[in-house]
């Protein structure tokens, strides 16, 4: 690894971290984080495929209110650099991702305590009308969130394509890495029931057992071609369903307004 891809993983981390609290660009989720990590390193491909199963890992994982959700932050970048410099299957960068999550979500509320003494500063800096000093505050403790994820893959970073990481990997259990990877496709069921929850779209659950059956017991298709049919199916859904009409809900729309409308209007 060149001084500047080696720049360009810690940047990428940093910003990972700190979109982990802004929840705004998204640059924290493993479809971005690893394909930006890819991208950076040479190989855009593996990230891409790598970004897509920790997606699916992670679909449902999220910050609601004080609970902590497993950081994806760190579990990308510092996964996506083990598989690509170091050469791994993705089988690996998935079982490796699902522990540094859990070890990122400590990290990140340790950090979130450190920020209170930022937050009391900031109070102090408020009342003498010290804006600057809010200022500095307020990325203070945001730049402490981008170094949690940053300093860890910096390190995996420096040591990845060695014989020390080969030697941490190897020294993982089959019967762990194993059990790892099972339980990495059980939180893929369980993003997606978490995501399904959230929605309450009981009309679309036949669509999902259709995917479900098509995707298991039909082996010639594709993620592609399953995407095609999806598609498909959405357009056809869209065009029956009567709520997507305004041909019929404007007679709906007239008989709420009652039948004296044309005479308020006179």
């Amino acid at each position: 690894m060149s001084i500047i891809q080696l720049i360009l993983v810690v940047l990428i981390a940093l910003v990972a971290g700190m979109a982990s609290v802004l929840d705004e660009r998204q640059f924290h989720r493993p479809i971005v984080a690893c394909t930006l990590m890819g991208i950076a390193l040479g190989d855009w491909k593996t990230g891409v495929i790598l970004g897509g199963t920790l997606e699916l890992i992670a679909l449902g994982w999220m910050n609601v209110g004080a609970a902590m959700a497993p950081d994806a932050a760190l579990a990308s970048t510092v996964a996506a650099v083990v598989v690509i410099v170091g050469h791994q299957p993705i089988n690996t960068g998935t079982a490796i991702a699902i522990p540094l999550a859990a070890a990122g979500q400590v990290l990140t509320i340790f950090v979130r305590t450190i920020a209170v003494f930022f937050q009391h500063q900031a109070d102090r800096f408020a009342k003498d009308a010290n804006f600057r000093g809010i200022e500095v505050m307020h990325f203070s403790a945001l730049l402490l969130q981008g170094l949690r994820v940053a300093i860890p893959t910096a390190v995996v970073a420096a040591a990845a394509g060695t014989d020390l990481v080969e030697s941490w990997l190897n020294a993982i259990p089959d019967v762990v890495s194993s059990g790892l990877q099972v339980a990495g496709g059980f939180i893929v069921v369980v993003g997606y029931a978490m995501v399904i929850n959230m929605m309450n779209a009981r009309a679309l659950m036949p669509f999902f057992f259709l995917g479900f059956v098509l995707a298991t017991f039909v082996s010639d298709f594709n993620l592609v071609g399953l995407g095609i049919i999806g598609a498909c199916l959405a357009v056809i859904y869209v065009q029956l369903n009567p709520r997507f009409h305004d041909s019929i809900q404007a007679p709906a729309a007239l008989a709420k307004v009652g039948p004296n409308y044309d005479n308020e209007l006179e």
